[in-house]
């Protein structure tokens, strides 16, 4: 019967042996998991930015950076940013504490440390990338594009996690060659155990040589994994001979398997703990180190060795089930990651797709991605076979979505330069006017230049003002100068004025009905022809015109209007048994004009901003008012036939 020294059971029950142990030393599944290539710049996707960061955006930015964490590096690194209060530093200290700890420090102990402080330092950096941009983006540069500024922390940083993982892989490779040294240290031993037995030596050397056996076993590092099985089969087996050979007195090996049962029990106690442990990734790796001294333990009684290996196995299998759940509950959540940034991509994949024609559906689609880029970001990671292929599809969409922006607003600035040529040629137009004194083929070639300003779209607002300025100039000039012009003529005011009476009292003895419209457009061009009155009596008179002008319109519209909508309704009634297709036509035809009309009313209204600060300019400025006023009750009309054919309409549908 084999005795029990440093394997806690049978070899069917070994620790080594049981696959749901998953028995892995901490420095094997730290080589698994230090896997990270080469340092990359962090990708450029436009992004409003946040006023916070976030540990998981902040491991996002390193993992994109080329600094990879698995899951359980990632839970770690952020435990340590909180545990070791990184996030109180600034970038600079970071990068100065990396390179202390790589100079003062073994490589081997630096890999938690090491990835909190990439965490610390992605989430400063994202900060400030994300405010560079809401600055940038504040002075509204049309057609500009965001580049983040060289930083020289990064750069730093990142030649220092070069050297890092030069030495870590430096030491990774000798790491395998001490393995190799300590199972020859090992397997020594063993020779030596078998030694003892065949000894002639006194009980106390013996034993005091077994002890010394024991301690250098202890302190002797990790093996290669896969003779771990086999050596601890036959040291233990060589260990138990050893009892048995030697017969120790009953009293010490007593004393001894005391020793070792309470330091089993103690361990039970601790692994038992273990299923309180917040981070299950933790409690795994303490049940490794718990392992370990179990087989560093000797033998207990035979009556106990049963019920304790049982006790530790069971509190052992609740860790590892919570590990494996932990980690089938990480996977699920890693695939639902998936699906959802998948979705973002297909959403991504459709803004890029579609043909903005503007600049206001650029900026909204521009907004709609940033919101899809927030929601990226608090998204975890998808499965790790996954991961980078769904960042790169989304990163693609990103990049096609803002090529064809930078592409639209190309063409927006040469459209403003194609515009900025036709205002400043309208400019010196304007400029060869302003000292012309043929005054009304100037007045109305500077109209028309006013008009032909309104319909060339906008420039950049780098020249906008200037050039408005230049062009509001040279017509102000022009008709300042014609003001003055006519303001010098005193000697016509008289005779201008008793014209004018003269023509009052014919406007007032006129029959409007007979003569109509023409009657008092004629009225109007002959009171327009004869000028200026005098200062004095210019209020008077002109309020006697309006009121007489307003009298012949307020006799012909309550007439003519009349007439007018009774030969719409008429025609309505035609164009209804010629079919729905000519009222649709009619209707979009009146609602062309409603517009056109609208665009009229706003370039005269346009034109009394012009004159108003010309001195002598009132007959001219309530001569346009009576034309804004004339549109205005003819666009009323309009709007009016048009709800007439909609009312037609609906009384039709109603039927």
């Amino acid at each position: 019967m084999a005795t029990e020294n440093s394997n806690p059971a049978t070899p069917a029950e070994s620790i080594g042996n049981a696959d749901d142990m998953r028995n892995v030393t901490a420095t094997d599944a730290e080589k698994a998991r230090e896997t990270a290539e080469e340092v990359a710049p962090e990708p450029d996707c436009e992004n409003p930015a946040a006023d916070e960061v976030s540990e998981e955006e902040a491991a996002l930015d390193a993992e994109q950076a080329g600094l990879e964490l698995d899951e359980e590096t990632a839970e770690e690194a952020a435990a340590e940013v909180d545990k070791t209060d990184l996030g109180g530093k600034s970038k600079r200290e970071l990068v100065e504490m990396f390179a202390e700890m790589l100079e003062k420090e073994p490589v081997q102990t630096l890999r938690k440390s090491v990835e909190a402080i990439k965490i610390a330092f992605y989430k400063l950096h994202r900060a400030e990338t994300d405010a560079a941009r809401r600055d940038f983006e504040a002075r509204d540069e049309a057609g500009a594009e965001f580049v983040p500024a060289a930083d020289e922390s990064e750069a730093r940083l990142k030649d220092l996690f070069r050297e890092y993982r030069l030495r870590r892989d430096e030491y990774m490779a000798g790491l395998d060659k001490i393995k190799e040294e300590n199972l020859k240290v090992k397997l020594q031993i063993i020779e030596e155990l078998k030694e003892l037995v065949d000894s002639d030596e006194t009980l106390n050397n013996t034993f005091a040589k077994f002890r010394e056996l024991q301690q250098r076993w202890k302190e002797t590092g990790v093996v290669p994994q896969q003779k771990v099985k086999d050596l601890w089969e036959t040291y233990n087996l060589h260990v138990e001979n050893f009892y048995n050979f030697i017969k120790i007195n009953k009293e010490l090996r007593d004393l001894d398997l005391k020793k070792n049962y309470e330091q089993k029990a103690s361990l039970c106690e601790q692994a038992e703990a273990l299923v309180t442990e917040p981070s299950i990734v933790e409690a795994f790796h303490k049940l490794q180190k718990l392992h370990d001294e179990w087989r560093e333990t000797g033998p207990v009684a035979n009556e106990y060795k049963e019920a304790l290996w049982e006790r530790f196995k069971a509190a052992s299998a609740r860790i590892n089930k919570q590990h494996q759940e932990f980690f089938e509950r990480l996977k699920q959540e890693q695939v639902k990651n998936l699906e959802l940034k998948n979705e973002l991509c297909e959403r991504t994949e459709a803004l890029s797709e579609q043909p903005y024609t503007s600049r206001k559906e650029w900026n909204k689609a521009g907004e709609r991605l940033l919101e899809i880029q927030k929601m990226w970001r608090t998204i975890g990671f998808a499965p790790k076979k996954d991961n980078t292929r769904i960042y790169e599809r989304f990163r693609a969409a990103c990049d096609k979505f803002f090529e064809a922006k930078r592409e639209f607003y190309a063409g927006v600035k040469t459209e403003m330069d194609h515009n900025l040529q036709l205002k400043t040629e309208i400019c010196e137009a304007a400029e060869a006017l302003q000292n012309s004194e043929e005054w009304k083929r100037a007045t109305e070639e500077l109209i028309a230049l006013q008009a032909r300003w309104k319909e060339i779209g906008a420039v950049s607002r780098r020249y906008s003002d200037q050039v408005w300025k230049r062009f509001r100039a040279a017509c102000d000039k022009f008709f300042e100068r014609k003001s003055r012009h006519f303001a010098d003529v005193e000697g016509e005011h008289e005779s201008n004025l008793r014209k004018k009476l003269a023509l009052l009292d014919e406007m007032q003895a006129a029959d409007v009905k007979e003569g109509g419209f023409d009657m008092i457009k004629d009225f109007q061009r002959r009171w327009s022809e004869i000028g200026f009155v005098p200062i004095k009596q210019k209020e008077a008179v002109q309020k006697r015109y309006k009121e007489a002008v307003d009298a012949m319109f307020g006799v012909l519209r309550g007439t003519e209007r009349d007439r007018s909508m009774n030969r719409f309704k008429e025609r309505l009634q035609t164009m209804k048994s010629s079919g729905d297709k000519r009222l649709r036509n009619e209707r979009d035809r009146l609602y062309n004009k409603v517009r056109q009309m609208e665009q009229d009313i706003a370039l005269l209204e346009n034109n009394i901003g012009f004159f108003s600060k010309s001195k002598n300019a009132e007959a001219m400025v309530a001569d346009i008012r009576e034309k804004i006023e004339k549109a205005k009750r003819e666009l009323r009309d309009t709007i009016e036939k048009v709800k007439m054919i909609d009312s037609r309409g609906a009384e039709e549908g109603a039927e």
